[in-house]
C-alpha cells in the first residue's frame, strides 16, 4: 500500500478549504435573509422540487440499497429492482393525496401533523 504523495495532501487540503469557504460564504449571506426557525428549516419555502426530489431520494438511500439490493438482484435476477420502480410510484401517488393536507396544515414534520390530528401522544411516539 502507496503513502499520500506532497501533491495528494495539497488537494485534500484544498478540498477542506474549499468546503469550509463554501460554508462559511452560505452561512454569511443567508444569515441576513433567515428572520425565524421555519426560514432555516424550510428553506423559507422556496426550494424548487427538484431539490425536495433529491433530498427524499438521498433520505432513503442507505447501505440496503447499495450493498443489499446488488447482491440480492445477483442473486435474484433483475426483478428485485421492481421494488424499488413500485416504490417511486407509490410515492407519487402518496404524494399527490398527502400534500394537500400538510400544505393546509402548515406543519413542518410528520409527527406535528399527528400531534395536531390526534394528540400529543402520537407525536412522541411517532419521533421516538
Amino acid at each position: 500500500m502507496s503513502t499520500l504523495e506532497g501533491l495528494d495532501w495539497v488537494v485534500v487540503a484544498l478540498y477542506f478549504v474549499t468546503v469550509f469557504g463554501v460554508a462559511a460564504w452560505a452561512t454569511i449571506s443567508e444569515r441576513k435573509k433567515q428572520r425565524s426557525s421555519a426560514d432555516y428549516f424550510l428553506a423559507g419555502r422556496n426550494v424548487g422540487w427538484f431539490v425536495i426530489g433529491a433530498s427524499l431520494f438521498a433520505s432513503n438511500i442507505g447501505s440496503e440499497h447499495l450493498v443489499g439490493l446488488a447482491g440480492t438482484g445477483a442473486a435474484s435476477g433483475v426483478a428485485v429492482g421492481q421494488f424499488e420502480i413500485l416504490a417511486s410510484l407509490i410515492l407519487l401517488v402518496l404524494g399527490w393525496v398527502f400534500v394537500p393536507f400538510y400544505l393546509r396544515s402548515g406543519v413542518f414534520t410528520m409527527p406535528e401533523f399527528l400531534e395536531r390530528r390526534y394528540s400529543g401522544g402520537a407525536r412522541w411516539y411517532l419521533a421516538i
